[in-house]
């Protein structure tokens, strides 16, 4: 069996107690806030499906969502932040963009990331949590958890960047 067929760098299923907007609800009664309509059609919209966005992909999104016709951009914004804080989503500053991507119910991931394109892939890798607890130990160090994004160029925007010149690109 070759080396890539005997690695998986799936991320796998982490079971979770609550659903993202009871868990969501929790948080807002513990600060003493309301669940709103425009609160839930967002977290609504946000679970739908795993994906990585930032707020005006958002903001798109819950445009397209009947419940979401009447959601400003500060209420994303202020939203994305609870919701961050919440421990849903997590932030990450790609390019001085902030993307955000599912936290609760997600397994520790790691990503790549183009830096043309802009596309993540996540991966997830036993030997690189080896490492990180090996030296984590050796320095007495407990792991809460970690984040590692290797920028670079994808296969597609690689081949882009390589083809060859054809005639045809003169007409």
């Amino acid at each position: 069996m070759s080396q890539e067929a005997s690695q998986d760098f799936s991320l796998g299923k982490v079971q979770v107690a609550s659903s993202p907007q009871e868990r969501f609800d929790e948080y807002l009664q513990s600060k003493g806030k309301r669940t709103t309509q425009q609160r839930r059609a967002l977290v609504e919209c946000v679970f739908e499906e795993h994906d990585h966005f930032d707020a005006d992909e958002l903001l798109e999104m819950i445009s397209r969502h009947a419940e979401g016709a009447g959601v400003s951009r500060a209420t994303v914004y202020r939203t994305l932040d609870e919701l961050v804080e919440a421990g849903l989503l997590r932030k990450m500053d790609l390019g001085g963009r902030a993307v955000y991507e599912h936290d609760y119910g997600y397994p520790q991931h790691d990503h790549l990331y183009c830096q043309l394109c802009r596309k993540l892939i996540e991966f997830r890798s036993e030997e690189l949590m080896a490492i990180r607890d090996a030296v984590a130990a050796k320095h007495s160090f407990r792991v809460t958890g970690h984040r590692l994004i290797v920028s670079g160029v994808c296969e597609e925007c690689s081949h882009k960047r390589h083809r060859r010149h054809s005639p045809l690109d003169l007409i």
